[in-house]
């Protein structure tokens, strides 16, 4: 397994946030992580990351264990929603910059004529849009070759071709065994990317399974109602 998680728990003052989290992740296999606002996603991620710190549990990441081990780091990918790189950097900059730390052979090249960002690498980033900052960060992703990749609401900014180049990316990253969990509002593109869903609900799992699991769980028309009748049927068991 590339990621093995016991019995997690972790309490912010006295909002508790994730209650008892037990879960497995595969090799070779794209998991949408799920769940509306405050449902824990994000501490999840960062407790694998080794960013947050569990009050109790256990998180081994490719048979390592995250507790008092930095450099299992060095072998994950990690697209953060908001990346806050100093404004007045150049790109050609950055990228020379996260190279260094890496200090791991990268293939950024080919990505930066994917995305068209040639014109750009001489722009400090303070000039730049959205959609453009998003490019740089999804190169800053992609050009290392680690066994597991986290991408953090991947498309936001993105203009259609560069979604498409994104989408390419990821399928050629499970194509050669890698695992990539992803968290998006956009149902759309869970559904064309996602192997496994993984549906949080007040910081415990509340469903896991394929995208047709799902369906049939929850006998909506399609994924989007589907992801919709998760949360109403929590909210209605609250309320009984």
């Amino acid at each position: 397994m590339t990621i093995e998680i016991k019995d997690l728990y972790k309490q912010f003052g006295k909002n508790q946030v994730l209650k008892g989290i037990d879960l497995s992740i595969g090799e070779g296999r794209i998991y949408a992580i799920l769940g509306p606002n405050g449902s824990g996603k994000t501490t999840l991620i960062k407790s694998i990351l080794g960013m947050v710190i569990p009050d109790k549990g256990h998180i081994t990441v490719l048979e390592r264990p995250v507790k008092k081990d930095w450099k299992y780091r060095k072998k994950i990918d990690y697209l953060p929603q908001i990346a806050n790189f100093p404004p007045n950097i150049k790109v050609k900059e950055l990228i020379h910059m996260i190279k260094d730390l890496r200090n791991s052979p990268s293939a950024e090249e080919d990505l930066i004529q994917l995305f068209g960002l040639g014109p750009f690498l001489g722009k400090k980033l303070s000039t730049l849009s959205g959609g453009t900052k998003q490019k740089v960060n999804i190169v800053l992703t992609f050009m290392f070759d680690s066994p597991l990749i986290i991408l953090d609401e991947p498309t936001t900014g993105l203009d259609p071709m560069a979604l498409i180049h994104l989408k390419q990316l990821i399928l050629r990253e499970k194509a050669q065994g890698k695992t990539i969990l992803i968290t998006s509002h956009i149902m759309q593109f869970v559904e064309e990317m996602a192997d496994k869903i993984l549906y949080l609900l007040e910081g415990e799992i509340y469903f896991q399974g394929s995208i047709v699991e799902l369906l049939e769980q929850t006998g909506a028309p399609d994924f989007e109602h589907a992801v919709a009748a998760l949360t109403i049927t929590e909210n209605h068991a609250e309320d009984s």
